[in-house]
């Protein structure tokens, strides 16, 4: 069925538009406003200890994960994506930063278990605490949002994990331009590292 043949009650409308707006931005607010400050200032002491980067996420949460590991390499530092064709080996010392917003992914789980067992240290972001992929990890930033299966809208009215995407977008800024501030290194010299070749 076309936009064209839908009853006028279900057509988009700028109204909707702007209530979906709303919907997100309220949401968005709140569960960043209830991060726990300590939690990713833990995880910017990680980042800014390790001698490699690592991170790894399925899907949406990867894609998330993807921009940040850009912002990390705009400060110098050395990050690979899991999964990537040129993607070393992890070491001990190195810090894996996975993200599942149930903190069961069996991949990433899995990535985190390989982390721990060569002696790499781990930050997780997770909805649940109580998660394998929570109790792998050193530093744990609880995203408070609903997780992909759960459809009842008690945590967010959105569908399927959104919203745990949008905060780690926020919570992975917020972590680079903390880690940015304490580098001083213009914005000038930071653009000098981004990708030429595209």
């Amino acid at each position: 069925m076309s936009i064209e043949t839908l009853p006028r009650q279900r057509r988009v409308t700028s109204d909707g538009v702007h209530r979906s707006l709303g919907l997100i931005h309220g949401e968005v607010i709140m569960a960043t406003g209830e991060l726990h400050r300590g939690e990713l200032a833990a995880v910017a002491e990680l980042i800014s200890d390790a001698p490699r980067i690592f991170l790894a996420g399925a899907g949406r949460s990867g894609l998330v994960l993807r921009m940040a590991a850009m912002r990390l390499m705009h400060l110098g530092l050395d990050v690979h994506v899991a999964g990537d064709t040129t993607t070393p080996a992890i070491r001990s010392g190195d810090l894996l930063i996975a993200a599942s917003g149930s903190g069961t992914t069996s991949g990433v789980v899995k990535a985190a278990s390989t982390a721990a067992a060569v002696g790499a240290r781990i930050a997780a972001f997770t909805t649940d605490g109580a998660s394998p992929l929570a109790a792998r990890a050193e530093a744990v930033v609880i995203i408070p949002a609903a997780r992909k299966a759960d459809h009842g809208g008690n945590a967010s009215r959105q569908y399927s994990g959104s919203l745990f995407e949008q905060v780690l977008l926020v919570a992975t800024e917020a972590l680079f331009q903390t880690l940015w501030e304490v580098d001083g290194t213009p914005a000038e010299e930071l653009w000098l590292r981004h990708a030429n070749i595209e």
